[in-house]
């Protein structure tokens, strides 16, 4: 039986294949190869996506969410990984189906202006996952070795030439180097885990949802935007399409489903590092009183005298390295991804990483220069809240993709698979009008300005407008493409 070859149906095909030094390296079809082995070929792309999901920005709220209110939160990181899996394989389809990264996408239904506001937005998501990871590797050594965090930061500068080596080396091996990462913190946090004792009927009591008064729905917030980021909904869309598949029916179905399984196993592990940093600080602080902790330094200074071992903190330190080395890799093919898709400019990898890395730099350098260590977790957190406010115009987009049968076939989602996206855009996007309403709120009331009320009231009207812009183009696009064929002219 042959099977129908299935090709984009784009009608303006990208001009360049995403990441295009490794697109289809990996071959899915040669053999014939069963079961374990052909899972085996596909899984990858989704463990590389999944240590944005423990780097140190999802460290700084979890920490704070187990010592500050005990189990009470692990709910809200169950909440969190289910809402990255559903968007996660609808990156993954998107890319699999039209042979597409998200930014190829935009760029191709969206005008320039409203796509220029795209990139921007991406590459300051970018720039914001990359601070947090310098900070977190830098804070880690400096746990480790004592070296100072400003040094710390400069030596991050260093992990740009083994990006480079990685590359040259192939998919599979930087692949097999992120998992090696994801393994050490794991395991360190495994271990940390059973030092904790946490008790378990408390634990389980923590997945049953309950309310949230204000100071835990602002600890939540942050849980979610620190799980949930645009950068990685950019890279799984390309990152699949490292697979070389059958372009029929068939091959596409099974591409979706060992996908899926990656999916799957990569972010239920990603939940569990989450999960076991917040079990952790449930056990070691908020359980014996220490409800204080304010930042990863307390965490580890804690560590050895409520534990009463030296080991403790040496793998709390060993973790945070190993989770800052592996999200900065992922943040930077992210950067390549936007570049090209958004702009058709392709930068030497090397020279895009500098790039990348200077901008995340500077701040951080800056900060301490002028206000020393002490502000270094107030800019971590800011970095969370830019991720956040980026979210929904990389989701809105998706959804819309996804949906369109003209470009997806029999591959678009399901109805009730639309109204859940579309459901959960929408609570993102109030809680992140919620927290921007708050933080205009204060402003107010801290500063009379005419000027700063002025810049903060047309900054909302600015973001407002491009959320509905987002919105409506890809629902124009599609009338267009639904009238042009209707009003094609009948065959005989």
């Amino acid at each position: 039986m042959k099977h129908r070859v299935i090709q984009n149906t784009s009608p303006v095909k990208p001009s360049h294949k995403s990441l295009s030094d490794v697109h289809q390296s990996i071959d899915t079809t040669r053999g014939r190869s069963r079961g374990f082995k052909k899972i085996l070929a596909f899984l990858g792309p989704a463990y590389l996506v999944s240590v944005g999901y423990m780097d140190p920005g999802n460290w700084a709220t979890d920490l704070q969410g187990g010592a500050q209110f005990g189990y009470k939160l692990i709910w809200i990181l169950l909440l969190s990984n289910l809402i990255a899996l559903l968007l996660q394989n609808m990156c993954a389809r998107l890319g699999v189906v039209r042979q597409q990264d998200l930014a190829q996408a935009n760029r191709e239904t969206y005008p320039k202006a409203v796509n220029f506001c795209l990139y921007i937005l991406a590459e300051l998501a970018i720039a914001a996952c990359d601070l947090a990871e310098v900070l977190g590797m830098a804070i880690g050594i400096n746990l480790l070795t004592g070296l100072p965090i400003l040094w710390g930061v400069l030596i991050t500068v260093m992990d740009t030439f083994l990006l480079f080596y990685l590359q040259r080396l192939g998919m599979r091996r930087m692949e097999q180097f992120i998992i090696g990462l994801i393994a050490i913190t794991g395991f360190s946090f495994l271990a940390v885990l059973l030092m904790a004792k946490p008790d378990m009927s408390d634990v389980v009591t923590g997945f049953i949802p309950t309310s949230l008064n204000q100071a835990e729905l602002y600890i939540a917030i942050g849980i979610i935007g620190a799980t949930v980021m645009p950068h990685n909904l950019y890279l799984h869309s390309a990152l699949v399409q490292t697979r070389k598949i059958k372009r029929t029916e068939k091959g596409i179905k099974q591409a979706l489903k060992f996908n899926a399984m990656d999916s799957t196993i990569a972010l239920n592990l990603a939940f569990l590092v989450n999960a076991a940093i917040l079990i952790m600080a449930a056990s070691v602080f908020f359980t014996t009183g220490n409800t204080t902790v304010a930042n990863l330094e307390d965490a580890h200074r804690m560590l050895e005298p409520l534990l009463g071992s030296k080991l403790a903190p040496t793998l709390f330190a060993i973790a945070l390295i190993a989770a800052g080395q592996s999200s900065t890799i992922t943040g930077t093919l992210a950067g390549q991804i936007v570049m090209e898709g958004y702009l058709n400019l392709h930068l030497n990898p090397l020279l895009r990483r500098l790039i990348t890395r200077l901008i995340a730099i500077i701040p951080a350098v800056s900060v301490i220069l002028i206000y020393g260590d002490a502000e270094l977790d107030k800019l971590l957190i800011f970095s969370q809240v830019i991720l956040s406010l980026q979210l929904a115009f990389a989701i809105i987009p998706l959804i819309h993709f996804v949906s369109d049968r003209y470009q997806m076939g029999k591959f678009a989602i399901k109805l009730r698979t639309q109204i859940l996206g579309w459901l959960i855009s929408l609570l993102l996007i109030y809680l992140n009008l919620q927290m921007v309403y708050g933080e205009i709120s204060d402003l107010f009331q801290r500063n009379g300005d005419l000027f700063w009320k002025i810049i903060a009231i047309a900054g909302c009207v600015g973001y407002i407008a491009l959320l509905l812009a987002t919105f409506w183009y890809p629902l124009r696009d599609r009338k267009n493409k639904r009238l042009a064929i209707t009003r094609q002219p009948p065959t005989y």
